[in-house]
């Protein structure tokens, strides 16, 4: 099955969800491609069918995630950064991105929802340093805290929040 009558296939299922339930219910549309070109061309898709939920993978690169949210955030749609993306932070290896950095670098690109629980029992995952980062993608202002590798203030307040998503919620400030 092609991508759109997947896509299609999905909306038609909401849909049917939705009507049955009397809920708003979704599904996160994964618009990773090759391209950054497809990309746009998935996410336009789905937006034209009715959906709010795309998913983007780090893999993309930061242009294209950047690009993306910002078209969904025009769009009034919720952009999700995929819980897979954790191979690229949950690893003490030399290439291999801090998850704090990975936080704040989701936030500044207006990526609406983040999946920190896979990090959990990673090398760097310990569940407390993991809501240390969570809160300040939350905050406006953070302060120093050595413990929790926070060496210095600064102020967040322009940036949108970001929210951390488990598997099957939706939680955003939008």
């Amino acid at each position: 099955m092609r991508w759109r009558e997947c896509f299609i296939s999905i909306m038609e299922e909401v849909n049917r969800a939705t009507a049955a339930s009397g809920e708003v219910k979704g599904h996160y549309y994964n618009v990773r491609t090759c391209t950054m070109e497809d990309d746009h061309e998935r996410a336009e898709f789905g937006k034209d069918l009715g959906s709010y939920i795309i998913m983007l993978a780090l893999a993309s690169g930061y242009t294209s995630l950047r690009s993306i949210a910002q078209g969904s955030c025009e769009d009034h749609m919720f952009s999700h950064q995929h819980g897979a993306s954790v191979i690229t932070y949950a690893c003490q290896e030399p290439s291999s991105t801090n998850f704090e950095v990975q936080c704040k670098s989701m936030r500044i690109s207006i990526i609406a929802h983040i999946q920190p629980i896979a990090v959990a029992g990673k090398p760097e995952g310990d569940p407390s340093s993991i809501e240390a980062f969570v809160t300040i993608n939350l905050s406006t202002q953070s302060d120093t805290d050595a413990p929790q590798a926070r060496l210095f203030p600064h102020d967040q307040a322009n940036k949108r929040k970001c929210q951390r998503v488990n598997s099957g919620d939706i939680r955003c400030d939008k």
